[in-house]
């Protein structure tokens, strides 16, 4: 099965509302930690694993995103843009990559997380075999985010978006970089609005792995930070 990735796909368009003002002239993901904006350095890790093109999904302040990077050849890469016209949730926006793709595999991030760079040819790695990959970490507050559920080979049998009290859990938290094969597209699709009125990602992955094919879960190594609020940025920035 070919694992080689060399197409990347970032979602870029959200305001992040929860940065207050300092969003107010840029899209979040242009916020800069240790001197760049974060998602430079999520491009630069996955172009020193080998990933060449680049699409970035961009919204709130477009040209911001598009005037930094331009072609991408000042980084080495090749660059192109989509552009999310409603906010209705992750999965119709990476509906909008699927020309980009094709048939190829591709890593797909938010543009507003950071991990250690010496994940992303892991991640790459790990999708031979499977038909997708979600990265977790532990230790984080799944009623915040998605909450991963796994087998003995630490394959993806569940994934539930901000599980109440309530509900079973997991000590795996959906740490928002993924790897798939085109075959997502197919669930995207498919897919119905969930509770919170939005067309969810994760509901599409869910339905790939209840289907029946592989889903391989991904322990990150090393630092993780979900720069969501002025606090965190503050905390990276020391």
């Amino acid at each position: 099965m070919q694992t080689n990735i060399a197409k990347a796909v970032l979602l870029a368009a959200g305001r992040g509302t929860r940065m207050r003002e300092l969003t107010q002239e840029l899209p979040k993901p242009m916020l800069q930690v240790w001197g760049k904006p974060v998602l430079q350095h999520i491009i630069e890790g996955l172009r020193d694993a080998d990933l060449t093109d680049f699409l970035i999904i961009v919204g709130w302040h477009a040209e911001v995103v598009r005037d930094f990077f331009g072609d991408g050849s000042k980084l080495g890469v090749r660059m192109e843009y989509a552009t999310q016209m409603v906010q209705d949730g992750t999965g119709k926006v990476v509906e909008l990559a699927r020309e980009f793709v094709g048939s190829d595999p591709f890593v797909l991030s938010y543009g507003d997380i950071l991990i250690g760079p010496q994940n992303y040819p892991c991640i790459c790695a790990a999708l031979a075999g499977a038909e997708a990959v979600v990265s977790v970490k532990q230790n984080e507050d799944v009623t915040q985010g998605g909450a991963v559920f796994v087998n003995e080979n630490f394959e993806l049998i569940d994934l539930r978006e901000k599980p109440k009290p309530e509900e079973p859990t997991s000590p795996w938290y959906n740490a928002g970089i993924y790897a798939f094969r085109s075959s997502i597209f197919d669930y995207i699709a498919k897919l119905e609005r969930s509770p919170r009125g939005e067309f969810e990602l994760t509901d599409a992955i869910r339905n790939l792995a209840l289907a029946g094919n592989k889903v391989q879960a991904f322990e990150l190594a090393g630092n993780w930070a979900d720069v969501r609020d002025p606090e965190i940025l503050a905390q990276l920035n020391r």
